[in-house]
């Protein structure tokens, strides 16, 4: 964050220096996190170290430091090193950029912090730094689509915070503490409430999932990451959803741990987006927007496997291990596939699939980029998303055997468990359905007009700089070489997380690429080749015009069925407000109304002796007087043009507006001097608990 400044400021007079400056900081941020990822493994000694700065907003701050926090510093410090050096090619025309270097680097501490933190206060101050820091990339081009798609992320990413808020209030109530390693199995001892405890694990819940992109939360998502600047999309999808990822694993490894409610809960979300995302993703005809719906369908992937390790309880290790190493593949896949897309944007600044159409081709270099991220996120064998997708498929399997077995009685037969399967599988043919749309619109196609195709392959060899080249080779070249070796690469990453995640050991070795984890990929492979052949090709295309066989991608998802303008913007401006004004109305009028009714009946005023109409004694006594000069007047001098002013009442108003004059000076004086007792005896108070306690 010290950083952030000073590139910033350095940024106001030499703007290259700015750059190299953003680009040391993220690499030494890099090689700080890979060093410290490297002795956790070498030196277990150094798991569970605590640092705490104290008197930090109250509660102090705390960071602690294991085998998977380690990990994802890491991750997140890489994939902002590469996005800073792509950063540099990409943003050669933008305008804004020391503003975007800035919140780029304050969004990193931001987001070590978060993964780093200790106790759910910790988080939660990060979280919020980091949601505000990003909202900025989000907003960069300022325009109008822009502004808005900033505003619903904000709104979020706001509303989730507060909510989160509530949660962490509860728990701390209940519990009296918010460190994690303390809450550990915390719902299953004798003492606590069961019922706030499942009301704060909801509202983290709802908090945590809004960032991760979990349904019905994941609106952001699809708004966003169009609008946003490619780097930045890259890091929102691989690096932010995964903060809130953070969040929902500790909470299924620590406070609801042994809960088969809890995992059941999280298994129905992620279903429902791992389903909803890859649809979305198909019907999509933006590249960006369909990497966007493809990152909600991932995470459904990941709330999958984090539910069966709720339902599996101590047999947790297989889908614990194949969530912690899918976040892990997609974090990296999105950072290939995000700058991909980068590159083609920066090049024709269009991202509709008809008009970005065949640029691709005679680009072999971007065509392998691609193909890598293609692969690697459709679970094809030998990439890294093989490996995390086969864990994930064999946790429902291990579960539904043991439910036919009698050993497991949950909440769900094994019919039903068969059914998630299935579903599973299909989601994965949808993967590679929607990647296979892009490669192909993207490499194989040509453009229909052919002016336009003869302009992307004039571009063949200038379409990126050597150093976005290095960068974007390697990332891509990970994910073959992390699929190629998973008992050497895969393997330790997920032991890393072990301790973190609390995942007992597995009680034998993982035979990754077997006829039947392999099986698994090739029934998806077949759904997806299915799926693009008859939905893609016949449904999503159609003729230009009749009299020719040249085709393009339509948009068959209904403008009406997008859940933001169909459900939450009408909830949160429209009805909610109207609903509580008038029930606010209602209420003020019913207190009138309770009011008149008893000045008239019960508290009916009585009327004083000898009581004036109007004003007071002083302003009668002188109307009076000034009433017999008037008649004196105009019985002399004014005798042909009498006066017949109403003195009583003239006086009368004259007293009530020095009145409330004075009583409007009044409350004021009384208000600032409340204002300021109530200040000095808070000073006053501080300074005594400072000096019983040597604070």
């Amino acid at each position: 964050m010290a950083a952030a400044l000073l590139c910033y400021i350095t940024g106001r007079f030499q703007k290259a220096v700015r750059d190299y400056l953003a680009d040391a900081a993220t690499g030494i941020t890099f090689l700080l996190c890979l060093y410290l990822a490297v002795q956790t493994v070498t030196r277990p000694d150094l798991s569970r170290v605590l640092v705490e700065l104290p008197d930090i907003c109250s509660m102090g701050l705390h960071f602690t430091l294991d085998g998977f926090r380690a990990l994802y510093g890491a991750i997140a410090a890489f994939m902002w090193f590469m996005s800073t050096l792509f950063s540099r090619e990409y943003f050669a025309h933008y305008h804004n950029r020391n503003r975007y270097y800035l919140f780029l680097l304050l969004t990193l501490g931001a987001t070590e912090g978060v993964f780093l933190s200790a106790d759910f206060f910790t988080t939660f101050v990060f979280f919020e730094i980091m949601s505000f820091t990003s909202y900025v990339w989000v907003a960069h081009d300022e325009r109008k689509e822009s502004l808005r798609a900033a505003g619903t992320y904000l709104a979020v990413a706001v509303i989730g915070g507060l909510v989160m808020l509530m949660g962490i209030f509860l728990l701390y109530d209940e519990t009296g503490t918010l460190y994690f390693c303390d809450l550990s199995g915390i719902l299953m001892e004798s003492g606590t409430s069961s019922t706030q405890i499942w009301a704060a694990g909801l509202c983290l819940l709802f908090g945590f999932g809004a960032k991760a992109g979990a349904f019905p939360l994941h609106i952001w998502l699809p708004k966003a990451h169009p609008v946003a600047p490619a780097p930045a999309s890259a890091l929102l999808s691989g690096i932010l959803t995964k903060a809130g990822m953070y969040g929902i694993l500790i909470l299924t490894a620590y406070l609801f741990l042994g809960s088969a409610a809890w995992g059941a809960l999280i298994l129905l979300l992620g279903v429902c987006t791992m389903v909803i995302g890859a649809l979305l993703a198909l019907l999509s005809m933006d590249l960006k927007r369909t990497l966007a719906c493809s990152s909600v369908s991932q995470i459904g992937f990941i709330l999958v496997g984090v539910g069966m390790s709720g339902l599996l309880g101590e047999e947790n290790a297989l889908a614990m291990r194949g969530s912690l190493l899918h976040m892990v593949n997609h974090s990296l896949i999105k950072l290939v596939l995000f700058m991909a897309a980068g590159v083609v944007f920066m090049n024709v600044h269009k991202l509709d699939l008809n008009e970005i159409r065949g640029f691709g081709r005679r680009k072999p270099l971007l065509n392998g980029i691609f193909l890598m991220g293609a692969l690697g996120i459709g679970g094809i064998p030998l990439w890294n998303g093989y490996i995390s997708k086969t864990l994930l498929h064999e946790s429902i399997v291990e579960y539904t055997t043991l439910i036919r077995s009698g050993r497991v009685t949950g909440l769900f037969t094994a019919s039903f468990m068969k059914g998630i399967e299935w579903i599973f599988l299909i989601s994965g043919g949808l993967t590679i359905a929607y990647m296979t749309k892009l490669y192909v619109c993207l490499f194989l196609e040509k453009n229909t007009d052919s002016v336009i195709q003869e302009k992307y392959d004039s571009m063949r060899h200038q379409y990126m700089n050597p150093v976005s080249s290095l960068v974007l080779v390697i990332c891509a070249m990970l994910l073959p070489v992390m699929g190629f070796f998973p008992g050497i690469i895969m393997d330790t990453v997920a032991d890393m997380g072990a301790s973190f995640l609390q995942i007992t050991p597995l009680s034998r070795k993982l035979s990754y690429f077997s006829i039947t984890n392999i099986t698994g990929a090739i029934i998806s492979f077949i759904i997806g080749a299915v799926i693009y052949l008859v939905a893609v090709r016949f449904w999503l295309m159609k003729r230009i015009s009749p009299d020719t066989t040249e085709r393009q991608y339509v948009n068959r998802l209904p403008h009406w069925m997008d859940l933001e303008e169909l459900l939450y913007r009408p909830l949160l401006l429209r009805i909610l407000p109207f609903t509580f004004g008038m029930i606010c109305r209602f209420l003020d009028s019913l207190v009138d109304t309770i009011v008149v009714v008893l000045r008239r009946t019960l508290l009916r005023d009585s009327k004083l002796p000898r009581e004036l109409p109007q004003g007071n004694p002083l302003t009668h006594m002188c109307a009076c007087i000034a009433a017999g000069f008037q008649w004196l007047g105009n019985h002399t001098i004014h005798r042909k043009q009498p006066r017949n002013q109403d003195y009583e009442h003239k006086y009368a108003l004259f007293y009530e507006e020095l009145s409330e004059n004075s009583l409007m000076i009044a409350r004021s004086m009384s208000f600032g001097l409340l204002l300021f007792c109530v200040g000095l005896i808070l000073t006053v108070a501080y300074l005594f608990v400072k000096d019983i306690f040597n604070m």
